[in-house]
């Protein structure tokens, strides 16, 4: 049997046709276990599993928040492409706790639970409860609306027989007794039925389908009043002995008309009918109903005079020609209404002819006092019909907005759920009145600003989101809320969305809930006041991570991204906190945890955008925006993608005062970038001798990796001015690059003549040798420039003049290289290598065997190795500092 049958054979037991499943096969189960309300739960799993109304909804009764909904009716609406009533607003809420086979075990009791034993007495009472959930009847039956309409006739007609009863009866006729003892058994019928009719909570707009709110929420309204106005009056006054006191009590069955007007508030909503036949229906009947009242009232003032005073009444001094009407109790009772209503309407209208008029003192007094209600009753009826004739009230204007809206749903034929919100939300802006667009339209912006901080600021503040943010970032983000309501069943935002709106809980409850590995919705947390939901999505620039639906009516406040993204620009500090506070809190949120990856990365590109923001600003000297940057929270320590700090930029552009700022900030002053530039060197680059010695007078130094090679660079580029600034500044004019040249070697290349009296004044030696055994002065001799060649000679006699007591040998070391000699073989082990010792390169390999043998005791000694194990046959192969081994004839082969 498939489940379709199996439900079909539950619910034909839970209506009490057994013999059709019996019929049909099914196994016997017995329908004494299982509670009514499962049934039901049941009967509406068949309806939307066979029909798929969009319309068909579960009600499921239990103890959870959102799954404590009892039974409603399912209403289908039969005009597909007619303009559509109004009506009011369904609860869609759908229970997103498991699959639908869960919630039939846990409705029919087949889901395991703790072993509990239970009381004759307390089965008895949850009997109880159920057939109680099960007699609450849903607001919108149709049933129940029929029924609604009949009350409604029944109340018109009591409205219009009280004060008639009252002025021209002293007992009912037993034709009018009849009709009115049907009429309040009506009523009281109308009253048991009203402690079983589920109502809408005004403030979470939920469905409530409990007994005891219900009893307990009319027994609190019109009770008492609907109870006494059912009450047998009539009977009550000839029993107590034609009492006239008690008859005042029939007045109270007035309270009826509530039920008529609320029926005609109800019409005027309705696209269906016309607004203004609905709108002259009603004040014609506000009017006729007053002057039938003053009728009644007119008459039962002339029978409050005994039957001798007859004539000393406005009735009873009536003439018409011959004909009096002292004894008027004795004619017909159609002419007494007639007359009564007559005085009523020339009263009203005050266009009497004087037939009619007042007699006595009360005649008089209440005469006045009618005329004066006449004066209302004509504003109030002038005041509508010119509203209908101008079209401005606000129902007309809801009505046209409604019908404008049906009219587009129908025509692109968009599915019932969306025409359901559609009508919601104007049910809910036309009842509640909430959007304050219009209201504060026309009123200057600072004024706004306030109300906004007033009204929303204490709600923004306690965000767990803006943890830690300042005072100026929150009023920013109060002054760009949007205040709304959602209805509940609404879906805000559907994963994998994109979303561009941040939303705050006001008042209410979300739920986040998300597809499961089994195709299922797992609800992930719920959203209850002061919660945020879409802020992943905004700051994380990725799709809606789950869908988030509401679970009562919610307030909630929202901001677009573009205000949020703008205020985040300029308060870069708080954007820092507000994605720390989203990842502090990814252990409480799983939606949140399983976006800590993006969320780490936006970090980083935001920390990578703010350090280009800050070099941006110090290379273009903007010392205010520098100083805005650091103190709402950017890092003047951190780099750019090359290495570079502001330090670097403001060094290379000049700005003496940028970078007293940013050493007082402690950025460090020998800090080097990926190209091995330090703040000192790109000061020097750019000719800006005073910030290089600003620098150097804060501890800067200048260092530059294979400054050879950098000097012999500059040198043949001709840059006269930095190689003289790099010199002033401490570098080594002797450095080589990787050919052992030095910058002097460059410059008498290229025939700078500036440039070498400039390197020979800063101490460059004209005895340097390069990898080819050529000095500076060499270099001159084959260059053949004169010029150079005296100058280098004079250079030459000086540097060795500085030696006057050393012999050629010693002056020669000027340019000599170091080496260090070990007495083992380089493949040796460690424990067998000993110390070795350090000399001056000598002119041939000759010598430097024979000095390193007799240094190291070593006269077997015959080779020079390097750490390669290669034999070096030539000196001019040895580098400065470079390590070499001595061995025996016998080692070497």
């Amino acid at each position: 049997m498939d489940q379709k049958k199996i439900l079909e054979f539950l619910w034909d037991i839970a209506i009490g046709r057994p013999a059709k499943a019996e019929a049909e096969g099914s196994s016997p189960v017995s329908s004494n276990g299982s509670n009514c309300s499962a049934f039901q739960f049941l009967h509406s799993l068949i309806n939307a599993d066979v029909e798929r109304s969009p319309t068909a909804r579960y009600n499921m009764p239990g103890s959870g928040r959102r799954e404590d909904h009892e039974t409603t009716g399912i209403e289908v609406d039969k005009e597909e492409e007619g303009e559509y009533e109004v009506d009011d607003l369904r609860d869609r809420m759908k229970s997103s706790r498991g699959s639908q086979l869960n919630l039939i075990n846990r409705e029919l009791g087949l889901e395991p639970e703790p072993a509990r034993r239970i009381s004759g007495r307390e089965s008895a009472i949850n009997g109880i409860r159920d057939l109680s959930k099960c007699m609450v009847i849903d607001p919108d039956n149709r049933w129940y609306r029929a029924w609604t309409k009949i009350i409604v006739g029944w109340a018109i007609y009591s409205s219009f027989f009280t004060p008639f009863e009252f002025a021209f009866f002293r007992g009912l006729p037993t034709k009018f007794f009849l009709l009115d003892i049907v009429s309040q058994a009506a009523f009281l019928v109308d009253i048991i039925l009203r402690f079983f009719v589920a109502y809408r909570d005004s403030q979470t707009c939920k469905i409530v389908y409990n007994h005891t709110p219900i009893a307990l929420r009319y027994l609190k309204s019109s009770f008492v009043t609907d109870l006494l106005a059912s009450m047998p009056w009539d009977s009550i006054y000839r029993a107590s002995g034609d009492k006239e006191e008690v008859r005042y009590l029939l007045w109270i069955r007035l309270s009826r008309l509530l039920k008529v007007s609320d029926y005609f508030y109800k019409m005027e909503r309705d696209i269906r009918i016309s607004y203004m036949f609905t709108r002259i229906i009603k004040l014609i009947a506000v009017e006729l109903y007053c002057t039938h009242t003053a009728a009644c009232i007119f008459y039962y003032l002339a029978t409050t005079l005994p039957v001798e005073q007859e004539g000393y009444t406005w009735i009873g001094s009536l003439k018409m020609g011959d004909y009096s009407f002292s004894s008027f109790r004795e004619i017909d009772l159609w002419t007494r209404y007639m007359l009564s209503l007559y005085f009523s309407v020339v009263t009203m209208t005050t266009v009497g002819y004087g037939d009619i008029h007042a007699v006595n003192l009360r005649e008089m007094i209440f005469v006045m006092i009618y005329i004066s209600f006449d004066m209302i009753i004509g504003a109030y009826l002038i005041g509508n019909m010119t509203a209908l004739i101008v079209k401005g009230s606000r129902t007309e204007r809801f009505r046209d907005k409604t019908k404008d809206l049906m009219k587009y749903v129908n025509r692109n034929k968009l599915g019932r759920d969306i025409r359901d919100q559609i009508k919601g939300h104007l049910r809910l802006q036309y009842e509640s009145n909430y959007t304050e667009a219009s209201v504060l339209q026309d009123i200057p912006i600072s004024i706004r600003a306030k109300i906004s901080r007033t009204l929303y600021k204490s709600y923004i503040e306690d965000v767990p989101l803006f943890k830690g943010c300042s005072s100026e970032f929150i009023n920013q983000i109060v002054i760009r809320v949007h205040e709304e309501f959602f209805l509940p069943g609404e879906v805000i935002m559907e994963e994998g969305n994109v979303v561009d709106q941040l939303y705050f809980v006001c008042h209410g409850m979300l739920e986040e809930v998300a597809i499961g590995a089994d195709g299922l919705e797992v609800t992930v947390s719920e959203l209850e006041r002061n919660s945020s939901f879409g802020e992943i999505s905004i700051l994380c620039n990725i799709p809606q991570p789950y869908t988030v639906r509401v679970c009562e009516l919610s307030r909630l406040l929202r901001v677009d991204k573009q205000s949020f993204s703008s205020i985040l620009d300029i308060y870069f500090h708080d954007g820092r906190r507000i994605l720390n506070n989203l990842l502090e809190g990814k252990d409480a949120n799983v939606g949140v945890k399983q976006s800590e990856s993006d969320i780490t990365f936006h970090i980083g590109k935001q920390e990578a955008e703010l350090a280009l923001k800050v070099n941006s600003a110090a290379y273009h000297g903007d010392l205010h925006q520098l100083r805005d940057l650091i103190r709402a929270g950017a890092d003047p320590k951190k780099t750019d993608f090359d290495g570079r700090s502001p330090l670097h930029l403001a060094a290379s552009q000049g700005y003496e005062d940028i970078i007293l700022f940013l050493i007082q900030e402690g950025v460090d002053i020998n800090i080097t970038d990926k190209f091995g530039n330090t703040p000192i060197l790109e000061a020097l680059k750019n000719g800006h001798d005073r910030v290089a010695s600003r620098l150097v007078k804060h501890g800067a130094a200048l260092k530059i990796d294979n400054a050879g090679c950098f000097l012999c660079t500059t040198v043949v580029m001709g840059d006269f001015d930095f190689l003289k600034r790099l010199l002033a500044n401490g570098i080594d004019p002797n450095s080589k690059d990787y050919d052992h040249r030095t910058p002097l070697h460059a410059a008498i290349s290229s025939g700078f003549y500036l440039m070498v009296k400039l390197l020979l004044g800063a101490g460059a030696s004209v005895f340097s040798k390069d990898r080819w055994g050529n000095t500076p002065l060499s270099e001159a001799r084959m260059s053949g420039n004169n010029k150079l060649i005296k100058l280098l000679e004079e250079a030459k006699s000086n540097q060795v003049s500085e030696f006057p007591n050393s012999s050629q040998e010693t002056t020669d070391k000027v340019c000599w290289r170091k080496c260090t000699v070990f007495p083992s073989h380089p493949w040796d082990p460690q424990d067998r290598k000993k110390h070795g010792i350090v000399l001056w390169v000598p002119e041939t390999i000759e010598e430097l065997i024979k000095t390193t043998a007799q240094q190291l005791e070593f006269p077997s000694g015959s080779c020079i190795l390097s750490e390669d194990a290669g034999k070096i046959l030539d000196v001019d192969l040895i580098s400065d500092g470079q390590k070499l081994y001595l061995i025996s004839q016998t080692d070497e082969t």
